[in-house]
Formats: C-alpha cells, sequence, structure tokens
C-alpha cells in the first residue's frame, strides 16, 4: 500500500479549505443521516486510511464486513458520502490552481510562471532567437481544440454548476482584505452551495439526446472559451511588445476551438442531417448573442461626441444612408452627435436580422469591416499607445469566431461511404459490385468518376435510406456553407481509413453535392478537407503508403492545391492502443507522424496531424502541454489538432482562470517548440538514433506480451467481462452513443471509451500500463549499458518522458488490493486468479523498471502535487469500490434486479469517476 501525503509549504492554503469542506459535509451528514451516518462514514475512513499507512488483513476483513452489513438506506448515504466529498476536492484542488496562479503574477518583477506566455517568450529572447523568426512561427503556428460528446463525463451539468459556484466562493475566501461579516455570508453561502450540492440527484435520469450533448458542449463557449481565446492572444501580444519593443507586432489568430457534437456521425445514427443543422443553428444563435451583449456595452462606453472628438469620414459619410437602409426610425440613436452610438444601433440591428432578413449581415466579414471602420476612426482621436481593449477583443472574437461560433467536423466510417456509393455505381450500370472489386479497380474506377463533370445521382433513384441519408449529410453541408461560411464545416473525417479507395468515396459523394467541382476546362473547386482517420496498429502502419499513393495522384494533387496544399491526417489514440497496448501504440503514433512527414515534405505539401486523445491515460490523455512535447518536434510548426473530450471539457474549461492557465501553457509550450525547430539546422536534434532502435525493440517486446494475453488467452475477455463493470455501465445514462459498433458483443466493435471506463473503474487500469514493464525490462536485461540508455532518454527525449510519467501516473491511480476483488466477481475462479496474477506480476515489473529509468524512489516522486492529489482521494475512493464490488455480487445474482440496487451501482460508478478523475 501507498505510503501518505508528504507535506509541502505550497499545499497547506489546499489542506486548509479541503479540512473546512470536510467540517461543514460532516455537519450535513449530521443533519440528513444523524451521528449514526457520519459515525459510519468516519468509521470506514479511517479503517481505508489506515489500510493505505499499512496494510494489515485483520483491518482489511474489518472493513469488508463493516461494509457488507450495511443496510440498503445506509449504504446509499455512505456511497453519496464519499461521492460529494470528491466533488468538493475537485472545486478545491481547481480553486489550489488559480491560487497558485496569482501568487506567482503577485511576483512577476522576480520570476515569471513556468509554463505562461511570458516566461516562453523571455526564453526566446535569452536563447537569441530573432524576431524575423518568431513572426514567422507565429505566421505559421496553429492550434486547434475539438471538443466532443464521448461519453466520458460522469458529472451532470447541474453539478458541475454547483461545483463552479463552491469554488467561485472559496476564490473570494483568499482575499485578504475581506471583512469578518463578508467572511461569515461568504461561509454560509458556501454551506448552502454544499446542501444543495448533497440534495441534488447526481445520476441522470435518461440517456442524453445529441441536442443536450450540444447545449453541453456551447455551455464552454459561452462561459469561459468566448473571453478567453481573444486574452491568450492579446497576451501574447503584449509579451512581445515588452520584451522586443521595436519590432511592430502581428499575431494572427493561431489558436481555435471546434467541435464534433453535433457531426460525429460514425457508430451513432441520433446523428442525423436534421441534428447537424441544428447545431450550426445553435452555435450561430449563441455567437450572435455574445457579439450583441458586447456591442450594448461598447455603445454604453463610447459616448463620444463630434463636437469634443473628430470622426472619420468614412462613418460621418456612410452613416445617413445605413440608417435609412437598414434601421427603423423608433431603433435609431437619437443622439445626432454621437456617432459611434448611432452607429453601434446599426451594427446591432443588422446583427439581429442575420438569418431573417436581407438587411441581415450576410457574412462574418461585413460586421469585421464595420469594427475596423470604427477602430481606424477612434485612432484619429485617441492615442495610438492607449488601445481600447473591449473594441481590440470584439474584433479577434469576430475573426475567431465568425458567424458558426466553432467549426463543425464531419466524421463517418468508411464501410458507410464505400456501401453507399457502391450503391449509386450499380443504380447507373457503372459497377455490380464495387466492394467486392480489388483496391487497384476500385482507385481506377474512382478517378475516372471524379473525371468525368456528370452527376451519378438519379432523380428518382429509389436508394436505400443509408445512402439517401448520406447524400443528404453532403447537400447539407453545402447548403451550410451557404448559410453559415466555409468555415463552419471544413473537414469530413473517415474512421477507419485502411486503403486511398476510402478518401476517394468521399470526394465522390462531395462532388454528387457540389462540394467539389469539375469545371468545362479541367479545373476544380474543392470546399472540403477530406482526412484519413489510422486507428489500428495496422492501419498506422500502413498510413505513410496511403498518403504517397494519394499524393501521387494528379487529382487529389489538384484538390489539395485548393486546401493550400494543406492536408489534415487524423490519428487515433485508443483503437490503437486497445489493439496493440499503450507502449507500443504510441511509439507506432510517433513513427507515423514521423513517416508521413518526412515523405509529404518530398511533395511540399504541409500536413496538420489530428491527435484523437482521450482524458484517460489508456487513450492517450494526459496535461495539454505535456501531449504536445511528446509529439516529434519538427511536426509542430504545422499546426496540431486534438480532441478535448468528455471530464477534460469541465476539468480545464469550467473556471475561466483554470482555462486560461491550461491554454496559455499550451501555446507557451507551442511557440517555444516550434521556435527552437525553425532555429535548428538539424530538426532531429532531439532524438537519438540509438533511442530509435531503442523504443523499436521495447515496442515489439510489449506488443508481443500484449497481445498474447488480450487476444491470444481465449479466457481474457471473459476476465474483462466479468471483473469489472462493463456491463453496469452501459446503464448509466452518460452519452447519446451506442457501447459499442453496430451493437455488437464481439471484442473488435467494443468503443475505446468503456473498455478504458471498465478498468478505471476495477482500478486496474490495464490499457494505460499493461505490458510496458515487459518491454523495457527485456530491452534493459538484454545489454549491461541499456538501463543508462533509457535513463538518458528519460532526461533528453520529450516523447520518452511523457510515457515513462504517464505510466507512472497510471501505477498509482491503479491499486491491486482493490484489483483483487473484482477478480473475486469471475464466476470461473481458476481463470479469474490466472489472469490477475497474470496482471499482477506484470504490474510489480512494470513498477520496478519504471523507478529504475526515472531514478525515483516512489511512483510520481518528480510531481509532488499530482502525487500528493493522488494520495488524498484513495482513501475515499477505496470504499467505494469495495461497496460497488458487493452490489456488483447483488446485482448478478438476480435476473431481474431491483431498480434501486442498479441506482447504488451506478452511484458508485459516478463517485470512482470523480475520485479518480477519470472515466474513458
Amino acid at each position: 500500500m501507498a505510503t501518505g501525503i508528504t507535506v509541502n509549504d505550497s499545499s497547506l492554503p489546499l489542506r486548509r479549505d479541503v479540512k473546512m469542506l470536510g467540517g461543514m459535509l460532516g455537519e450535513i451528514l449530521v443533519y440528513q443521516g444523524g451521528t449514526e451516518l457520519l459515525d459510519t462514514v468516519e468509521k470506514i475512513r479511517i479503517m481505508c486510511k489506515k489500510l493505505r499507512n499499512e496494510f494489515q488483513q485483520e483491518t482489511y476483513d474489518e472493513l469488508k464486513q463493516e461494509i457488507a452489513l450495511l443496510d440498503a438506506p445506509m449504504r446509499k448515504q455512505v456511497i453519496r458520502a464519499f461521492s460529494v466529498y470528491f466533488h468538493l476536492i475537485n472545486a478545491a484542488e481547481q480553486n489550489h490552481r488559480i491560487r497558485r496562479r496569482r501568487e506567482y503574477q503577485l511576483k512577476a518583477d522576480v520570476n515569471a510562471q513556468p509554463g505562461s506566455i511570458d516566461s516562453a517568450i523571455l526564453s526566446l529572447k535569452d536563447n537569441n532567437i530573432t524576431s524575423d523568426i518568431i513572426q514567422n512561427v507565429l505566421d505559421k503556428l496553429s492550434l486547434e481544440l475539438i471538443i466532443t460528446a464521448h461519453p466520458t463525463e460522469a458529472t451532470k451539468r447541474t453539478v458541475l454548476e454547483l461545483q463552479k459556484r463552491i469554488a467561485d466562493i472559496l476564490k473570494n475566501l483568499d482575499n485578504p482584505l475581506i471583512s469578518k461579516k463578508e467572511l461569515k455570508k461568504l461561509q454560509e453561502s458556501l454551506f448552502n452551495e454544499m446542501m444543495a450540492l448533497w440534495q441534488t440527484d447526481e445520476l441522470r435520469h435518461r440517456k442524453p439526446t445529441v441536442i443536450d450533448e450540444v447545449r453541453n458542449g456551447l455551455y464552454y463557449f459561452d462561459q469561459t472559451l468566448f473571453d478567453v481565446l481573444p486574452e491568450i492572444h492579446q497576451e501574447v501580444e503584449d509579451c512581445l511588445e515588452e520584451h522586443f519593443p521595436d519590432q511592430q507586432w502581428k499575431v494572427p489568430n493561431f489558436l481555435r476551438f471546434g467541435s464534433w457534437i453535433g457531426g460525429d456521425r460514425d457508430g451513432n445514427p441520433n446523428v442525423t442531417p436534421e441534428v447537424t443543422w441544428e447545431t450550426l443553428n445553435k452555435q450561430r444563435r449563441l455567437v450572435l448573442k455574445k457579439y450583441k451583449a458586447v456591442l450594448i456595452e461598447l455603445m454604453k462606453r463610447m459616448s463620444q461626441s463630434t463636437s469634443r472628438a473628430k470622426v472619420s469620414d468614412e462613418i460621418l459619410q456612410s452613416l445617413p444612408e445605413e440608417e435609412a437602409k437598414y434601421v427603423d426610425e423608433d431603433k435609431r440613436w437619437p443622439v445626432e452627435n454621437e456617432v459611434y452610438r448611432r452607429k453601434f444601433a446599426v451594427i446591432i440591428e443588422r446583427l439581429r436580422q442575420v438569418g431573417v432578413s436581407e438587411a441581415g449581415y450576410q457574412s462574418a466579414e461585413e460586421l469585421l469591416q464595420d469594427l475596423l471602420m470604427i477602430k481606424r476612426s477612434v485612432y484619429q482621436h485617441h492615442p495610438v499607445m492607449h488601445e481600447l481593449k473591449m473594441l481590440q477583443k470584439l474584433i479577434r472574437q469576430v475573426q475567431l469566431f465568425g458567424f458558426h461560433l466553432a467549426t463543425l467536423d464531419i466524421r463517418n466510417h468508411s464501410g458507410e461511404h464505400e456501401s453507399a456509393v457502391a450503391e449509386m455505381l450499380r443504380k447507373v450500370r457503372i459497377a455490380d459490385d464495387y466492394s467486392a472489386l480489388p483496391e487497384d479497380k476500385k482507385v481506377s474506377l474512382l478517378q475516372e468518376v471524379l473525371a468525368d463533370p456528370r452527376s451519378l445521382q438519379l432523380h428518382h433513384g429509389d436508394y436505400s435510406q443509408e445512402t439517401q441519408q448520406m447524400l443528404d449529410v453532403f447537400h447539407l453541408i453545402k447548403k451550410a456553407h451557404k448559410t453559415f461560411g466555409k468555415r463552419s464545416i471544413s473537414v469530413y473525417l473517415i474512421s477507419m481509413t485502411q486503403s486511398a479507395s476510402d478518401l476517394l468515396e468521399v470526394l465522390v459523394l462531395a462532388k454528387e453535392a457540389g462540394i467539389y467541382r469539375l469545371h468545362a476546362d479541367g479545373s476544380i473547386d474543392s470546399d472540403l478537407n477530406v482526412a484519413p482517420l489510422l486507428e489500428t496498429i495496422d492501419d498506422l502502419t500502413a498510413g505513410p503508403k496511403i498518403m504517397e499513393e494519394m499524393f501521387q495522384m494528379p487529382l487529389y494533387r489538384e484538390h489539395l492545391r485548393k486546401m493550400n496544399n494543406q492536408q489534415e491526417i487524423m490519428l487515433g489514440y485508443s483503437d490503437g492502443s486497445k489493439d496493440g497496448g499503450t507502449l507500443t501504440a504510441n511509439w507506432k503514433l510517433y513513427k507515423a507522424q514521423l513517416e508521413i512527414h518526412e515523405m509529404a515534405k518530398k511533395y511540399n505539401i504541409g500536413l496538420k496531424f489530428f491527435h484523437g486523445r482521450g482524458g484517460s491515460l489508456g487513450r492517450g490523455g494526459g496535461p495539454l502541454n505535456k501531449s504536445l512535447l511528446s509529439q516529434p518536434a519538427e511536426t509542430l510548426g504545422d499546426g496540431v489538432k486534438i480532441t478535448e473530450q468528455g471530464e477534460v471539457l469541465s476539468s480545464r474549461y469550467l473556471l475561466e482562470d483554470i482555462a486560461y492557465r491550461s491554454l496559455e501553457q499550451a501555446t507557451s509550450t507551442l511557440l517555444l517548440a516550434a521556435a527552437h525547430v525553425s532555429k535548428e539546422s538539424e530538426q532531429a536534434h532531439h532524438r537519438d538514433e540509438r533511442w530509435v532502435q531503442a523504443i523499436e525493440e521495447i515496442s515489439e517486446m510489449s506488443l508481443g506480451k500484449y497481445q498474447s494475453l488480450v487476444f491470444a488467452d481465449s479466457d481474457f475477455i471473459t476476465y474483462f467481462n466479468e471483473a469489472t463493470p462493463l456491463k453496469e455501465i452501459g446503464e448509466l445514462n452518460i452519452g447519446s452513443r451506442p457501447m459499442a459498433r453496430k451493437n455488437s458483443a464481439k471484442f473488435e466493435n467494443l468503443r475505446a471509451i468503456p473498455w478504458v471506463f471498465a478498468w478505471t473503474q476495477s482500478r486496474q487500469l490495464f490499457p494505460a500500463w499493461y505490458a510496458a514493464g515487459f518491454g523495457l525490462e527485456g530491452f534493459i536485461n538484454k545489454n549491461p549499458g541499456n538501463l543508462q540508455i533509457l535513463q538518458d532518454m528519460y532526461k533528453e527525449w520529450p516523447f520518452f518522458r511523457s510515457t515513462i510519467d504517464n505510466l507512472q501516473m497510471a501505477l498509482m491511480k491503479a491499486d491491486l488490493t482493490t484489483a483483487k476483488e473484482y477478480s473475486q466477481l469471475v464466476s470461473d475462479q481458476e481463470i479469474g486468479q490466472r489472469i490477475f496474477s497474470n496482471i499482477v506480476e506484470e504490474y510489480n515489473r512494470t513498477k520496478h523498471v519504471l523507478l529504475q529509468i526515472a531514478e525515483d524512489e516512489e511512483l510520481l516522486d518528480h510531481t509532488p502535487n499530482i502525487k500528493d492529489s493522488v494520495h488524498r482521494r484513495n482513501p475515499y475512493v477505496d470504499p467505494l469500490n469495495f461497496i460497488q464490488v458487493e452490489l456488483i455480487k447483488e446485482l448478478r445474482k438476480v435476473e431481474e434486479p431491483d431498480e434501486e440496487l442498479v441506482t447504488q451501482v451506478l452511484l458508485t460508478i459516478s463517485g470512482v469517476a470523480a475520485g479518480l478523475r477519470n472515466t474513458g
């Protein structure tokens, strides 16, 4: 068992907050369930803490007995007590991050906070990186973060909002100027919010619809992202002007957010064309509402009169005509001399009419031009060095968000496109059985279709429902481009891309909707980026060959020219990890990027890699800035795109200060890495060839070990199904998407999210670490000097360091004592004990070798804050796991389980997810 928390001074305020929240929760428990509830919770908590400090079989047996004897009503209250405690700890820890950032800001004269934009710009200056290189890097810099509705946020929105209010109160309590009266008022508010949290249902009573998920995603744009994104850009500009005052800086819009919610059709039949259209409308409504609010505030503030300030002629001359054309007399600003207010009245009215009448702006560009006209005028009577920040921020917001708010990616499975194209080709008698053709024949046929201006569609084609809906999606994209602008949908992603024909099929469907157009002179127009998603180990290996075939195709090169010779490629972290284990998957992903990058350079094609990372360690999760650092350095300048999934959204973007900190860390990391790569003539400077050879060998050994258990052991699936709460997770209403593709029970059709979620709940965290130790130890044992090579790799290669650190985190969150209880749920105990023994052996091997490589005494010694957080949580997660096991035993005994029993299992699942801060 792990040791307790090591106290460091910086964590004392956090410990104080946790103690205060714990005391208030105790008061609530007594009020709701009497002293018996508080005494029961305390007894269980103290036993768990004692076991964490020193394992004793007698205490362990006593704890299990105590839990087994709980009657149903008391058991439910105990589950809720520990779950609510985690929501409180999460709020306290987020507030502590804000507190630490504030402390750095107060000492800004001494040093900049590590990972801040200020520290990054200072570092560039100290390393003699010229302003020309920095501007060049900025011009190419691109980071896109894509929010997704992957069903991994187990916490209800209502509970998240309560957590947010609690965190805000904790932040106010830090104010050193607070009076006694104000302190009492805040403490009262805190208690009331906590009481509301206790009395709120933490489980959803129905599965969310896709539109529910859209609303949840929009919440983050509304609450934080609309304001934080322009502030990050402004901070980059301010820091550059401070440290390089002689240069005129132009900071482009390098940081954007997009979305999959409402556009991701892969395996989710609920994402219909109608739902996608409603999503686009909701996004537009929100962004217009946000603009109107800012414009009304600007209208209040910009009261300058032409009798006091010299306003530009272009405004004075254009305004009367605009008022007459766009604004009814009763809606015009009544004071003639207050020209800016008159102009804002026109802008606000035209915004109200967007999508309603011809008076509305036809594009965001028109709105932008009006704002720039105001800016030009202002600087005729206002000092340039004193920028009007609110106006400048709105200009940046319009550039970033347009009228679409966030670019919506559309995704579907390659097999769906093939079926639709096959049916269309059969109907026009071009190919009786397209799907059965060999790949080279498919590619040849699709190129012929794309080179023919005629349509494949029949007016009364009587297509199957699936094919018709596929065609409807592409017609919707065309309509969206016209209504919301081409940025509204710019990328179409192809899941399970395995060949060149998978990309060409999407271009054929785009041609049918007029998104890909062939002109009489042979030239083309193309308005949709077609992006392959490489997921499995085999696909990652084949990826470079597939893309080279595409780049050699004149027709596809012409399409790319319309995309500014930029190709987006998505890399899936989930299926590769499920397929070959985390270490092998991470290396194959890294290697695929390197090979595709080198190959694309030969064709002068720029790449944007889209990293489909999950929140959990088994799906490529981890801090955003460390995720960026772990990529091949030379690929960062091409542009980076990353998914932000599930619980990651609430942990990073619920609070404005945390959102800012997360995005400034990502920005500073990307800026530094790209600038250093630009300066270096030898771009492979971060990689020694011996390291590449080492990880190649380690990966092969690790893959063999992983697949020998997951695929070669016929009992493994039985163990997974029975030694985890997989079946029970299916009852948790956390996503609109089914758990498996095609609702199949086959392992290959099981989605990676429930795969990871189930292992996390059972505290085995198998996908996040298994087989890594076997490969690492095998390499060390080959040669006496190999351990030193791995230690050097850990110190000097960001990819390897990130891999080892994530493995340490996974082992820290795993718990074999708890996991053993789950292994005893397997009905055939010979299978349960044999496979669990294999897992235990590999866990111990992995832990030993990781500590050797990192030269640490204990796991996570190098990150004391994270280590303390895990230690702080463990004694409270343990009882939820023990109760969950007892409940699953009861649940699996009966054919028709009692509804209350199911509810209690789901409460433990939700509580464990909150405690470990991970689902899938």
